[in-house]
C-alpha cells in the first residue's frame, strides 16, 4: 500500500481480493432460480421503503418492487417520516402497508432522520431478510431488490449487500450522466480508505439500496440520520467481518439531486457517526497512516473496476525558524 505500511491499529486488507470475491452484477441473477433458493431456504423477504414527502415518485417504486411479489417479496413496508404531500396515500393505493415514523415507537418522539426510521421499520416487518429501498428513485427497476436478494440467497455466508450504480446529476437544468454521490468521493471513501481500508473496495458505501440478514440487523445499533449507511457497514465489519459484505452492480440510478447546503449537512453527519467509530475500532491512535487511495471506474465493457492504486503521500515539513541558520 505504497511507500507506508499502515500502522499497528489499521490493519492491512487484501481489497482486490475482496472486490473480486464479492461484487455481484445485478444481471447475472435469474428472478425464478433465487425464488427457488428462497423457498428451500424457508427465508421470508420484508421490503422497506422509507419516505418524506416522495408521492411523485413512491408510486413508480412500489409498482417495480410489487413485480416480485409472491416470488421474492413477501412484504412491503412504507415508513413514512411526516409527509405532507399525499405519499402515504399513493403509497397505500399502490399496495404498500404504511406505517408512520411516530406509530412505530410513539414513546420516542418523532423519527430523527431516515436511520431512526430504518430502525424503527424492523419492529414493523418479519422478513428475515430486509431490503431497503430509497424512494425518490426515478428510473425504478425489480432488479434493485433481486440483485440485492441474489448474494443473501446463494451464499449463507453473506449478511449485507450493498447496491452501487452510475448517478447522474443534473446541473442547471442539464443532465449529466455521472457527477452524483458527491459525499462519498469528498468524505466517505478518503475515510474508509485511511481508517477502515476492509471497506476501501465497496464502490458506493453511502448507497440507499442495501439488504440485511434480520439476525444482523438486529444485532447492531443504527445510527440516526445520514449517519446510518457508514456505521452499519463499520459495525458489520467489526461482528462479521469484511466478507460478510457484499455489493451489486445495478447499473444506473435516477434520482433527485441536493443542493450543496444539504450535502454539507449530510457529510457532517457521515463524519460523526465515523468518528464515534474510531476508539472502538481501536484506530483512534494514527500511528503511520496509510497512503494508499483507491477509486473505481466503468470500463467500455460496462463493468465497474478498482482504478489503479494511487499514492497519496503527505509530507510534514519543520516550521521554517528550525531551519535558519544561525
Amino acid at each position: 500500500m505504497g511507500s507506508h505500511a499502515p500502522g499497528p491499529h489499521i490493519p492491512a486488507f487484501d481489497v482486490d481480493g475482496w472486490f473480486a470475491r464479492r461484487t455481484f452484477d445485478a444481471d447475472a441473477f435469474d428472478v425464478d432460480e433465487l425464488a427457488e433458493a428462497k423457498t428451500a431456504g424457508d427465508t421470508s423477504v420484508s421490503v422497506v421503503l422509507p419516505a418524506y414527502d416522495e408521492a411523485p415518485t413512491i408510486g413508480g417504486v412500489i409498482q417495480a418492487v410489487m413485480e416480485l411479489a409472491g416470488k421474492l417479496v413477501d412484504e412491503v413496508v412504507v415508513l413514512d417520516g411526516g409527509s405532507t404531500d399525499g405519499t402515504g396515500e399513493v403509497a397505500a393505493s399502490s399496495g404498500a402497508r404504511v406505517h408512520t415514523a411516530l406509530g412505530a415507537f410513539p414513546e420516542l418522539g418523532r423519527a430523527l432522520g431516515k436511520g431512526d426510521a430504518l430502525w424503527r421499520s424492523l419492529a414493523v416487518t418479519s422478513g428475515d431478510i430486509v431490503v431497503f429501498v430509497d424512494t425518490d428513485i426515478r428510473n425504478p427497476d425489480p432488479r434493485f431488490v433481486s440483485g440485492l436478494l441474489g448474494p443473501l440467497l446463494l451464499d449463507p455466508d453473506v449478511a449485507l449487500v450493498k447496491a452501487f450504480y452510475d448517478r447522474p446529476i443534473e446541473l442547471d437544468g442539464m443532465m449529466h450522466p455521472s457527477g452524483g454521490g458527491r459525499v462519498t468521493e469528498l468524505l466517505a471513501r478518503p475515510l474508509l480508505n485511511l481508517f477502515w481500508p476492509e471497506l476501501a473496495g465497496l464502490v458506493q458505501p453511502l448507497s440507499g439500496e442495501y439488504a440485511g440478514r434480520r439476525d444482523l440487523l438486529e444485532a447492531i445499533p443504527f445510527l440516526t440520520g445520514y449517519g446510518v449507511e457508514i456505521g452499519m457497514l463499520i459495525d458489520t465489519v467489526l461482528l462479521r467481518g469484511a466478507d460478510a459484505i457484499a455489493q451489486v452492480d445495478l447499473k444506473r440510478r435516477v434520482h433527485r439531486n441536493q443542493d450543496i447546503t444539504a450535502l454539507s449537512r449530510m457529510a457532517f453527519g457521515v463524519l460523526q457517526a465515523a468518528l464515534r467509530r474510531l476508539p472502538e475500532a481501536d484506530r483512534a491512535r494514527l500511528g503511520d497512516l496509510p497512503n494508499a487511495y483507491r477509486q473505481f471506474a466503468r470500463g467500455g465493457d460496462g463493468q465497474v473496476r478498482v482504478r489503479p492504486e494511487a499514492e497519496v503521500a503527505i509530507v510534514e515539513r519543520p516550521p521554517m525558524a528550525s531551519q535558519r541558520r544561525a
